[in-house]
């Protein structure tokens, strides 16, 4: 798979903050790509520089081969792009909102009107064309938000915190969509997220803090570098789960143990049988990770 995007020794400063300090990583035709860290990381000011909207100090960026300080508007047409908070006109009509987008890629007439209502099915809002954006909910808003970011066939979709605040179901239908296009047409998702069990399906996840890398890898990779893995026991006396040797703790009706990895629960396993009569073995979650990485949980608030 080739390189999409290439970001090379990236470096981006405001005033005596430096927002991005020597960046440099790579994502592929097609994959699911996290970029991760809390709020101030970096992460928005990384974007806006993909997007071509924010000049760099220093470094390289290519998207698709192109580089981004002699091709940037040609750039901008192969990205598309959800934003954490909606651009569209709460004033106009969903069918407003997006024609007037679609103007702006040199989308008219009947190429629009089938673009539209292809997208309308694609995310179940074909009964909201006519409706003012204004009176829709957040769930339906998103729908549309992504529509909109769709509307010219991008190969690149960035989705900045895309499903913050959105029911279950909502975000559900949008990860289909998603997933359905990553498949029939190899578009490459560019994801920021607080939720961890979205980053735990990516290809790749890059953890940014304070400007650099903290820690990069294969989600798998990641868990085996910074976490251990956990066994559930249930049915067993807290005096046999001190017999284990390792740290504990008591959770409703089972006790959860840290062990080393895998190959550590299995030897604890054969060791004692009869304490190990139901249970089960996970390993550590992306929480855990980023947790381990960054000593910091994910929380809300402004990112420069």
């Amino acid at each position: 798979m080739k390189n999409i995007i290439e970001i090379n020794n990236l470096n981006k400063s405001f005033g005596s903050v430096k927002a991005v300090r020597d960046l440099s990583f790579r994502v592929k035709e097609g994959e699911l790509f996290a970029f991760l860290g809390i709020n101030g990381a970096g992460k928005s000011t990384t974007i806006n520089i993909i997007c071509g909207q924010l000049k760099f100090d220093s470094g390289s960026v290519f998207i698709d081969g192109h580089d981004i300080k002699k091709n940037v508007d040609e750039i901008k047409g192969k990205i598309g792009v959800v934003f954490q908070n909606s651009v569209l006109d709460n004033a106009l009509t969903v069918y407003d909102n997006l024609q007037s987008r679609g103007a702006l890629y040199g989308i008219y007439g009947k190429a629009f009107q089938n673009r539209v209502a292809e997208l309308a099915k694609l995310l179940d809002f074909e009964d909201l064309l006519k409706r003012t954006l204004g009176k829709l909910s957040g769930g339906q808003r998103r729908r549309v938000d992504i529509a909109r970011a769709l509307l010219h066939k991008p190969k690149i979709l960035i989705l900045d915190e895309p499903t913050t605040g959105l029911d279950p179901q909502t975000r559900k239908i949008l990860w289909n969509v998603i997933s359905n296009l990553r498949k029939e047409e190899n578009m490459t998702v560019f994801l920021t997220t607080h939720y961890m069990e979205e980053a735990a399906d990516a290809d790749y996840v890059v953890i940014i803090d304070s400007g650099k890398i903290s820690a990069e890898g294969t989600p798998l990779e990641l868990k085996n570098d910074y976490t251990g893995d956990f066994i559930t026991i249930y049915g067993a006396e807290e005096s046999d789960i001190k017999k284990l040797g390792n740290n504990y703790e008591k959770i409703r009706d089972a006790y959860r143990v840290s062990v080393e990895n895998t190959e550590k629960a299995t030897e604890l396993i054969l060791q004692y049988p009869n304490i190990f009569r139901d249970y089960e073995i996970i390993k550590g979650k992306m929480d855990d990770v980023f947790l381990s990485v960054t000593g910091k949980n994910l929380s809300g608030g402004e990112e420069r």
